[in-house]
């Protein structure tokens, strides 16, 4: 509630926000809520000082949380353009994944993207299975 106050007493709580951890749920959620406020203070027209400054201390914040967002996303991306790709190796190689390739997927992305093209054409089905679902 102190951080919806206004000059010193909203500072200082922000401070105290800051310092949390950053796996600390309160803070996440506070920050959560407080970006909301942003956009919304934001799209509005005719700010009071004081609003502009609640935006411009949120702003560092606020980046911080769209860069790791990003850096999130991508790694994603990256994970499922891997998977695509692999599925598509042993689709061109065995003509379809199924349930027993489709499992060792997962495994196979551990391995570097070299050496997964050269055990996809080099190693049958069976062998492929046998290395990577763990019987070995």
């Amino acid at each position: 509630m102190r951080i919806l106050g206004t000059g010193r007493v909203q500072k200082q709580a922000l401070q105290e926000l800051y310092q949390l951890p950053g796996d600390n749920p309160t803070r996440e959620t506070t920050l959560e809520l407080l970006y909301n406020l942003r956009a919304m203070l934001e799209a509005r027209q005719n700010l009071d000082p004081e609003e502009r400054e609640l935006i411009m201390e949120l702003s560092p914040l606020y980046l911080q949380r769209l860069q790791t967002v990003k850096e999130e996303g991508i790694q994603q991306g990256v994970q499922q353009g891997q998977r695509s790709l692999l599925e598509s190796m042993l689709q061109v190689k065995f003509g379809a994944v199924d349930a027993e390739l489709a499992e060792i997927i997962d495994r196979l992305i551990a391995v570097p993207p070299l050496e997964q093209a050269q055990l996809i054409w080099q190693l049958s089905r069976e062998e492929l299975l046998a290395r990577f679902s763990g019987d070995i």
